[in-house]
């Protein structure tokens, strides 16, 4: 009961993340500038230390997970560009956005808050400990998972109405990932390659999505500070969680 009343705990995190994305649209340039930064602190100080500490604890080989991390990266790129390819015949040069874009990106955040939940459960059946540690830590980047979640549908052009609905889906899913650790147990094989293949997506949706837009209408320092801003937080959150 303890993992889901902490998974509860990230739902509300991940709402009112949402929340802030949502009423603060006349300055969304500035709140992607931030969730680029903790993209980027995601994979730097959460996803990639834990994966080579899981490799070196097995004595695993890193292959694995680096085609996974690749296999990510590629993989949205492909979904993302097969979704514009009957674009091509718009204006050259001119910045477009597709509501299906944001609805992609969208999905896979929520796939991702749903591992979260599954990375909750699963820790407390490694011990109280070590499931309360991940707890705090997902708890604390929830916040941001709704901001990216509201992020990546407004940036595309969906409207609010559709931006909430996934909203509280991805506040959701958490709690339903805990749950659903009832039922089954993940080896560090699997975990692994599924830390890898996610590091690869957020590259690819930080650096190739996120960050550009950031600064393509308001470029400045005070963008960039909060780019700044954003890894240092998620390096705080992943040395004292």
């Amino acid at each position: 009961m303890i993992p889901v009343l902490l998974a509860f705990s990230a739902f509300l995190s991940t709402l009112c993340g949402g929340l802030v994305g949502l009423r603060n649209k006349d300055r969304l340039h500035r709140f992607l500038g931030y969730t680029a930064g903790v993209l980027l602190g995601v994979v730097a100080f959460d996803l990639l230390p834990e994966i080579f500490s899981i490799l070196t604890e097995k004595h695993m080989d890193a292959t694995g997970p680096m085609i996974a991390l690749v296999c990510g990266f590629l993989l949205f790129h492909t979904i993302e560009k097969s979704i514009l390819i009957h674009h091509t015949n718009e204006q050259e040069y001119e910045v477009h956005h597709h509501p299906h874009v944001g609805v992609a990106s969208a999905l896979a955040l929520i796939g991702h808050s749903f591992l979260d939940g599954i990375g909750i459960g699963l820790g407390f059946q490694a011990g109280t400990s070590i499931g309360i540690a991940v707890a705090i830590a997902v708890i604390a980047h929830d916040f941001t998972d709704g901001l990216n979640t509201v992020n990546l549908l407004l940036l595309n052009k969906n409207h609010s109405r559709r931006a909430f609905l996934f909203l509280i889906l991805d506040a959701l899913a958490p709690v339903l990932g805990a749950l659903s650790t009832l039922l089954f147990s993940v080896s560090d094989n699997l975990l692994v390659l599924y830390l890898g293949f996610f590091a690869g997506f957020l590259l690819y949706i930080g650096a190739s999505e996120i960050l550009p837009e950031a600064h393509s209408k308001h470029s400045s320092y005070k963008t960039i500070g909060y780019t700044i801003l954003g890894v240092a937080f998620i390096f705080v959150v992943t040395r004292f969680a």
